[in-house]
């Protein structure tokens, strides 16, 4: 320890003079301090401004508006990559606790935003009667809804498919849970969480008209940002707003990615699974900058031993909440137990549930509201369907290319954040011009938002795909159609499954914005459950908005219960294999 502060005290004075490195990277620091102190200053303002009638067109306004929208989406991701960790982690080191936080997931990412809005905002303005700040957490919080699922999942099966070898290396070195967590399963998992985490900051803006132009019954709220822009512009038809909106979301993406997401996919390169070196390393001039600074290295040195410290302390076991599902005390008769519960609680919450529903709802609602459901579910399967034969290759090729993956990831993410909301105006008008069914033409708007979620899952699986296996598959002169079936589409098969679970609860989602849209005072309705919430929605039913709710919970856990877990555990059971 003694030899290590005396080696940093020596760096410090070799390396006490900054150069120009140091103060380009101070710049932008002290630039992103001020912006986000200026933000969180508007953040706090009072709550007429929230409650101005009209949003301005202006384009002079969207700098500001788009550096609002920005930090709510940093802040849900912040709290989305925490919610990761902690309830990922549970589920995946304790089997009694998986039986009730995975299906919780699965609700949970079934329910679409504007079900958390028609419930949650009227809480979360009531934090904050007299200032935007309760405002504020009501679109942070459903960003958030938009954003937590998929880092969860993804950071689930990357626990439940640590390789046999790294896993008796951790426990051949005696690590704690506490080391086995930061030095094993969060390395093996990073570049994994990380595609799914620029996914979900993408996934983010399909959204963030919701989030921002709020409209619950007689409530509304519209707090400034590129979402309620975008709203404005829709109502009033106005497409050189949208075009405006469109270059603004552009700049910001490229901003974000080349600031925060691509150093970050250069740093977690180191952390990819396999003996052989990579081809070609993913660049980030951000890094490169970084590396050639002086003084800051230095001072910023201290900050990673201590974060080294930490990781590498050895915590006690029993007290670790890793150690959750090596308890010992797993007898038969606390398994019965633990399922009475659980299965208690669903009846209470059953008969709760049906008590409060009778006296607003009769059985023909519940047979429109299934109605509907099924409808949507037809679209969902098919939608889903064809975004996997389309994206599985794509994904691959481009995860199997460094230089490409890329080159295609600012397009990528560009494409995932683009709303659909701003094809609407198009969507309409050909529908109107050609006299096409909205039920059949309204439903590509659907996956246009989710489908991505396969694309970035499939290209994270491939780079980070053993070389070595690729080149004994060269070696062996393996033909392509064995190539996909026995080398690739196994090593791919845990990644596509996480982005498949999470692009079906988010074409659900996607169907409350698609199945009913207007460009102005033209409306068109394409029938299905995601039409039936928004219009309950909008009149302010709250009965019938908890039973279209119910009635896509109940469908998509069954979805998943049905088709994807089985999917994943076989996933699961050949990657131990392997």
């Amino acid at each position: 320890m003694e030899h290590r502060a005396e080696v940093l005290r020596s760096g410090m004075r070799r390396s006490r003079h900054a150069n120009w490195p140091d103060f380009a990277i101070l710049a932008m620091t002290v630039a992103i301090i001020v912006l986000a102190g200026f933000g969180v200053q508007q953040m706090f303002g009072p709550i007429s401004a929230a409650r101005a009638p009209e949003i301005s067109l202006a384009p002079s306004a969207l700098p500001n508006y788009a550096l609002r929208t920005t930090m709510r989406m940093l802040a849900a991701l912040i709290i989305s990559l925490l919610f990761t960790l902690v309830y990922g982690t549970i589920a995946a080191k304790s089997r009694r606790a998986e039986m009730v936080l995975i299906p919780l997931l699965d609700v949970l990412q079934s329910v679409p935003v504007l079900g958390y809005l028609s419930f949650t905002v009227v809480f979360f303005v009531s934090l904050s009667p007299n200032r935007m700040f309760g405002a504020e957490l009501a679109a942070i919080f459903a960003i958030f809804t938009s954003q937590a699922w998929n880092m969860t999942f993804s950071f689930f099966q990357s626990l439940r498919t640590i390789p046999i070898d790294l896993d008796e290396a951790s426990r051949g070195f005696r690590f704690s849970g506490w080391q086995r967590f930061w030095r094993v399963e969060v390395p093996f998992a990073m570049p994994g969480l990380i595609w799914n985490t620029m996914m979900s900051m993408s996934g983010g803006w399909f959204f963030v008209v919701a989030s921002e132009a709020i409209v619950v019954g007689d409530l509304q709220l519209s707090l400034p940002g590129i979402g309620s822009y975008v709203a404005r512009a829709i109502q009033e038809r106005d497409l050189a707003a949208v075009g405006w909106a469109i270059g603004a979301m552009a700049i910001t993406i490229l901003i974000y990615d080349q600031l925060l997401f691509r150093p970050l996919v250069a740093w977690a390169d180191k952390f990819r699974y396999e003996q052989t070196a990579a081809a070609v390393v993913p660049r980030s001039w951000i890094i490169d900058l970084f590396r050639r600074t002086k003084a800051l290295r230095t001072w910023l040195a201290a900050i990673g031993s201590l974060i080294q410290l930490v990781a590498r302390a050895r915590m006690s076991e029993r007290s670790s909440v890793f150690a959750l599902g090596r308890s010992k005390i797993s007898s038969r008769l606390i398994d019965v137990l633990w399922y009475g519960l659980i299965l208690a609680c669903v009846a209470y919450l059953g008969l709760e549930t049906m008590h409060v529903a009778r006296a607003e709802l009769d059985l023909t609602d519940l047979i429109d509201a299934a109605r509907n459901g099924g409808l949507t579910l037809l679209r969902v399967a098919a939608l889903i369907a064809i975004a996997t034969l389309i994206w599985v290759p794509i994904g691959v090729a481009v995860g199997l290319r460094p230089v490409l993956a890329e080159k295609v990831q600012p397009v990528a993410q560009f494409l995932a954040a683009f709303p659909a909301n701003l094809l609407f105006p198009v969507a309409v008008y050909l529908i109107v011009r050609f006299h096409l069914s909205p039920v059949i033409w309204l439903s590509p708007l659907m996956i246009l938002g989710t489908q991505w979620y396969i694309l970035f899952n499939v290209i994270a699986g491939a780079s980070v795909f053993p070389t070595d296996l690729r080149e004994a598959a060269k070696t062996f002169r393996i033909g392509r159609w064995r190539w996909w079936r026995d080398v690739m589409l196994p090593g791919i098969f845990p990644y596509y499954v996480t982005g498949a679970i999470t692009a079906s609860g988010g074409a659900w989602n996607a169907s409350i914005v698609s199945e009913a849209v207007n460009w102005g005072p033209t409306k068109l309705n394409g029938l299905g459950l995601g039409a039936y919430i928004a219009q309950m929605t909008e009149a302010g039913d709250y009965p019938r908005i908890a039973l279209g709710i119910a009635v896509m919970s109940v469908l998509v856990v069954a979805m998943n219960r049905l088709l994807w877990r089985p999917l994943y555990a076989y996933a699961e059971r050949r990657t131990r294999l392997d």
